[in-house]
Order: structure tokens, then C-alpha cells, then sequence
């Protein structure tokens, strides 16, 4: 059970990388002005961000689950 949070964790970073080129592309790309517009532009990317984090991580760990499930019944 070690390895369970490693497993959600690495399959997971790759909402990181999201995260930082959504910002990387605000700053470069768009032209908006106005607070609020920020405020959205942020809170929808932050939203779309932990969904795919949660998502890759869920991926990761069944994945790696079933891996490891499937190893060890050979063992046996």
C-alpha cells in the first residue's frame, strides 16, 4: 500500500503541466484586460486543471493496481 499515493501522484502531474502552460498562454497569447475576465479565465482553468488531475491520477492508480493485482496473483 506504499506505493498507492505514488502511483496517483505521478500519472497526476501532468495537470501541473497543464496548469503552467495555461498561464504561460494567458501571458503570452491573450490580451485581457479586465479583472473579472482574469478571475474566470483563472477559476475555469484552476476547475479544468484538478478535474484532469483527479482523472490521470484515477488512471494512474487503477492502472498500477491492476498491475500489481495481476503480478502478484502469479506468484500464488
Amino acid at each position: 500500500y506504499h506505493w498507492w499515493w505514488r502511483a496517483f501522484l505521478t500519472s497526476a502531474s501532468s495537470a501541473l503541466y497543464m496548469l503552467l502552460y495555461a498561464v504561460f498562454y494567458f501571458f503570452t497569447q491573450t490580451e485581457i484586460d479586465l479583472v473579472v475576465s482574469m478571475v474566470l479565465y483563472f477559476g475555469y482553468t484552476l476547475i479544468m486543471a484538478l478535474g484532469f488531475f483527479v482523472l490521470t491520477g484515477a488512471v494512474g492508480f487503477f492502472g498500477c493496481f491492476w498491475f500489481v493485482r495481476k503480478i502478484y496473483a502469479q506468484v500464488k
